[in-house]
This record gives C-alpha cells, structure tokens and sequence, in this order.
C-alpha cells in the first residue's frame, strides 16, 4: 500500500515535496517529485472535483521514477485555499494552471487532468500554446457547443424555474453538503463510480472527507449552482496545438463515457491518441497500473522539446 501523500507524510522512495506557492495571492497546495535525471516534459496532474492531490496517491509514484511529475489543488479543494468571492469555474483554475506552469515549472509541460480537471487542463493546454507539451483528458468533464444551446419546452422552462430555485435555496443547499461529506455518503458515491471497489478504503474517504471540514468548504459548494460553463469542449479541440491522449474508463456512469467517445472523436484533433480502459469515472485510482502504463507509453513517443 503506497501510503497517503502529505506534506507531513511524503513516501521516502520518490521524495514528492511541498511547493509553497500563491495564485492571486490565495494558497495553493502543489506537490513536485524531480528525479535525478528526469526524462522528457514535466507533468502537471490535475484532480477532479471535491478531490485533491490525494487521487493520484498510485500515480506519482511511479510517473516519479522516471518524469517531474507536479500535482496541484484547484483553488477551493484539497488543501488549497477556500475563498469567498472567487469566481470558480474554468476561467479561474485555467488561469491557475497557467500560472503555475510558468512561474513553478518553468518548462514544456504535459497537463493531464480528471473530470473537471480534464476541462480546466485542455483549457489551460490552449492557452499556454507551444508551453504545452501535451494534454491527457481521463474522463474529461464540460458540454460542447449544441449542449449549450438553451432547453426548450414546457418541461425545460419547469426544471429551470422550480428545480433552479429549489437547488439555489441556501437550506437546501446546506442539507446537501452536509449529508455529501458524510465518510457513507462519500463511500457510496464512490462505490457507484468505482468498478473495481478494491481501492475505495478509508485513505480515499478521508481524503474526500477532510477537505470539505475547512471554513470556505461550503461556500465553494454553492458555486457549483452558478459555475459558469466555460468555453465548449469543441472551441477548445479546434484552438489544441498540443498532443492529446484520451484515456476512458469507458463503465463510468456519470458522464456515460462510451457515448461521449463518439462527440470527442468528431471534435478532437486528427492525431488523437485514444485508450480505452474497463473502469469507471476515475479509472487513475481504480486500475492505476493500467493507466500509468498507458500515460508512460504515450509520453515515450512526444518529440523532444
């Protein structure tokens, strides 16, 4: 068992250490692992949403031996800082990503992201341009262009106005977030998006759950109501200079990942490279061998920078 990654707790093998680091003057929690002799572009790991650094506990690891491997916190998760009156959504945590890749890593730099991580690291990967080496999408979260396109109907103009106002009431919204950080809620949750439930122990709960104690945790949560969508999925494959590599967990049954292959394939640069993997949502921590594998195997055939 590779043991949690903490600034407190760090595996001694491969030596991931803090990087104490600032995005608007708020905190960050980043963590970097530099071999000896490091081999082709840095890594930048992006988690998904309401987790953290902590989901690539079997990633870093072994990525370490051979790649700079970074590993960061989106502002308003993990470890990093919670506060009020940020506009969270793709905008800001794409600005981060930048950011961070300049300023920290200093380097061509391969961004591979999970779930909403996947939207913030393609949308960072356009805009850092020839700074980007690559982008990996694990099971990419955001809507593309005709997903956009405002409902219609009676039953449409029903869920916006009653369903909107019921998931925008402060009570409700609070019951919600209190019963989600619950270690059986969080349990379950994963339970439903983990084909293999081998790695769903009481490390990942923790890491779900200790986050969401932090003042700012529920301020955070109510932004998901009102987080603006970001650019289209689409504008943003059409705008890619970079590498992409696809991995799926193709029994995911949040975003129903095999009918979301055939939208990414119309859209995705020609020389897309695509793996597909029999997991669910966040195949990195469920079947990491075979992920690793795959993300070695792909950064093997990158041009040199």
């Amino acid at each position: 068992m590779i043991p949690s990654i903490d600034d407190h707790d760090t595996p001694a093998l491969i030596g991931p250490r803090l990087e104490p680091w600032t995005h608007g003057g708020d905190g960050v929690h980043a963590l970097a692992s530099r071999p000896p002799k490091p081999e082709g572009p840095a890594l930048l790991l992006v988690h998904g949403f309401g987790a953290s650094t902590d989901h690539w506990r079997y990633n870093i690891p072994v990525l370490g031996e051979r790649h700079e491997v970074h590993a960061i916190d989106l502002l308003g998760f993990g470890r990093s800082a919670k506060p009020e009156g940020l506009p969270y959504g793709g905008g800001l945590w794409r600005d981060q990503l930048v950011a961070y890749v300049r300023e920290r890593i200093g380097r061509p730099t391969v961004l591979v992201g999970n779930s909403l991580g996947g939207f913030a690291a393609l949308a960072a990967g356009v805009a850092l341009g020839r700074e980007a080496a690559g982008v990996v999408l694990i099971n990419a979260a955001g809507p593309f262009s005709d997903e956009q396109a405002d409902p219609k109907g009676w039953g449409a103009i029903a869920k916006r106005t009653i369903g909107g106002a019921l998931l925008r009431s402060p009570v409700l919204q609070r019951l919600l977030f209190e019963n989600l950080r619950r270690p059986a809620t969080i349990r379950r949750t994963l339970n439903q998006v983990y084909i293999d439930r081998t790695n769903v122990n009481d490390e990942l709960v923790e890491a779900i759950r200790r986050p969401s104690l932090d003042p700012g945790a529920f301020g955070v949560f109510r932004t998901v109501f009102d987080i603006p969508r970001g650019q289209p999925l689409d504008q943003l494959f059409s705008q890619l200079r970079s590498p992409l590599l696809l991995l799926w967990g193709i029994r995911d049954p949040w975003i129903n990942a095999a009918g979301r292959r055939a939208a990414f394939q119309r859209h995705a640069p020609a020389a897309t490279t695509e793996v597909v993997l029999d997991a669910g949502h966040c195949p990195h921590d469920e079947v990491p061998e075979q992920v690793n594998a795959a993300l070695l195997e792909w950064l093997s055939t990158l041009p040199e920078a």
